[in-house]
Parts: structure tokens; C-alpha cells; sequence
């Protein structure tokens, strides 16, 4: 079968793959280099925060995980397993998703103004270097790439199936008025041999590290649009890295990056004829991208 797919970030590229690999004719349609995609831009903590809906979630996730945790064994991917833990401000459950990430453990004995901590190792991906991975392994199935912008699905010829994963451009596509920006700026600083991830989930603060660089994070404007750095925004986010993580303010400020995450309420993943249409992931598009391009293969093909 002849398959489109559009959109060149990490969930169009994986399903891309996944379509290939089960031997179909699979062309990439991208707006921008695979290299400046907002998925360049995530942190790439492997956990799926509070996306919907929470029981294809679950297994999307899974999924993305057992699959991520092989790519920690496979040299040059960008990706590998670090203990960590997401504090917390306020009691509430474990969350549905905590099966999905295998040896997740509460601790409540952190200190003010945490309630607790769910501590866990998941995978980490370095998303600059991930992406290259992909697109190497993507040209070694076979698949082609065009670098335009798609305006209309009209504008896919030759195709027997067409995969909507656009991102952000996806709602304009599928004529769905629910898909938002949510503005993302964060941080990259030397690591200094963090071995440790944190999250501070309450304050959407984060550390990351890459071994050559941690991400510090971050914001989540809904309905901002403007990629342009703010000198402001820097500022707060390097303060608040340092309440979560003491030091980090003394590393050297690498570069400053802004993406625009899809926000959608739930994550839209069906088939309408001839379109799959996989879009609406917000921040958690790395994490369920392996859950997400099985289903499109199922799809593709039931």
C-alpha cells in the first residue's frame, strides 16, 4: 500500500516506521526539517502526565516503553534508563499510567512543600539525537521524505491511505477547531553529571539531564503561538530549576529553545476512510509515540 504520512515529528516519524517495516511504500511529508520539529524541542522524560483518554493511555504507554527501554540497548539512539522522580504539591492517587512504567514506588517521606514523591527509571530521550536515529533508520526502510507544507488533504496525491500526524497543523487539516497552541520554552545547560531526573509536577518545573546537556524546564502557555525566546521567561525558569535542583543555576546557559506543543483535550486516533488521523498529543507525543504507531499499523490495515 502507498501511505502518506504528514508531519515530520517524532509521532508522523515512528508511525512511519512502524508502516514500513510491515513493508508498505511510505513517503514523509513535513512542513520543516525533521531537525527543528517542536519534538526536537521536549525534554523527553518518557511518562504521560495527564493525557486522555487514561485507559488507551495506559497501554499507549506501555507500549512506548517497553519498546524505548530496547532502544537503551541499541547504541546511538539517544535513549537510555535514569531513576528519577515527579514531586508532588498535593495528596492525590498514583495515576492511572503507573503500571504502564513498571517499579514506580510513592515516598512520602519528602520535604515540605512536597506531599510525596513517586519515584521510578523510565527512559530518556535525548530527542535531538533520537530523531536523527529515526530518520536514519526510516531511510533504511525505504522511505521517502518531501519537505512542503500540506494545506489541504486534497493536496496528497497518489496515495492509498494518508496518516494525519501534523502536529499542531493537524487540526487545520482534519477541520477540527480543538487542537491548540501550548507555547513550551525551556533551557539547555552543561550537565554537570546529574544522575538524577526531577520533576517538580505541581510547578511545571524540570531538570533533564543528557549527559552532554540537561533541559530545564519549563512553561505551558495555552494559546500562545510566538517562537521567539523570552529573556523574562529564562529567567524564571533558571530560578525555579535552582529551588528544584541547587547548583544548577552556577551551569553554563547552552541555548534557549520554544516549541509549540498540539493541545487537544484527548488525543484524536482513528481512521475516516482514507485518513488516520493521530494528532492532539500536547507535551506527551515521544511518550505514546510506539503505543500510537501500532494502532495506526492496525488500523492501516484492518
Amino acid at each position: 500500500m502507498r501511505i502518506t504520512v504528514i508531519g515530520g515529528g517524532v509521532v508522523g516519524l515512528t508511525a512511519a516506521l512502524r508502516l514500513a517495516q510491515r513493508e508498505h511504500r511510505v513517503t514523509v511529508v513535513s512542513a520543516d526539517p525533521l531537525n527543528e520539529t517542536t519534538s526536537t524541542v521536549a525534554g523527553g522524560l518518557i511518562y504521560p502526565r495527564h493525557a486522555e483518554p487514561a485507559d488507551r493511555v495506559a497501554g499507549w504507554t506501555e507500549i512506548s516503553v517497553a519498546e524505548f527501554t530496547r532502544l537503551a540497548d541499541v547504541p546511538g539512539t539517544g535513549v537510555r534508563l535514569m531513576p528519577g522522580m515527579v514531586l508532588r504539591r498535593g495528596e492525590r492517587p498514583v495515576p492511572p499510567w503507573a503500571d504502564a512504567m513498571g517499579g514506580m514506588t510513592r515516598d512520602t517521606g519528602v520535604a515540605a512543600p512536597y506531599a510525596d514523591a513517586l519515584r521510578f527509571t523510565p527512559p530518556l530521550v535525548n530527542t535531538g539525537r533520537y530523531v536523527g536515529w529515526l530518520e536514519t533508520e526510516l531511510r533504511r526502510e525505504g522511505v521517502g521524505f518531501e519537505y512542503r507544507p500540506v494545506r489541504s488533504l486534497d493536496d496528497v496525491d497518489g496515495a492509498d491511505l494518508v496518516i494525519n500526524a501534523a502536529g499542531l497543523g493537524a487540526g487545520r487539516l482534519a477541520a477540527d477547531s480543538t487542537v491548540w497552541p501550548a507555547r513550551g520554552q525551556v533551557v539547555h545547560v552543561a550537565d554537570v553529571g546529574l544522575t538524577e531526573w526531577l520533576v517538580d509536577e505541581d510547578d511545571f518545573s524540570y531538570v533533564l539531564p543528557h549527559g552532554e546537556h540537561a533541559v530545564c524546564g519549563g512553561t505551558e502557555e495555552f494559546g500562545e503561538d510566538s517562537l521567539v525566546p523570552d529573556p523574562a521567561t529564562t529567567q524564571d525558569i533558571l530560578r525555579r530549576c535552582a529551588t528544584l535542583l541547587p547548583g544548577i543555576e552556577r551551569a553554563e546557559v547552552l541555548r534557549v529553545k520554544v516549541g509549540l506543543r498540539p493541545f487537544r483535550d484527548q488525543v484524536r486516533l482513528d481512521r475516516d476512510g482514507d485518513v488516520i488521523h493521530c494528532y492532539g498529543h500536547g507535551g506527551v507525543g515521544v511518550t505514546l509515540s510506539w503505543g500510537c504507531a501500532a494502532e495506526v499499523a492496525e488500523l492501516a490495515e484492518g
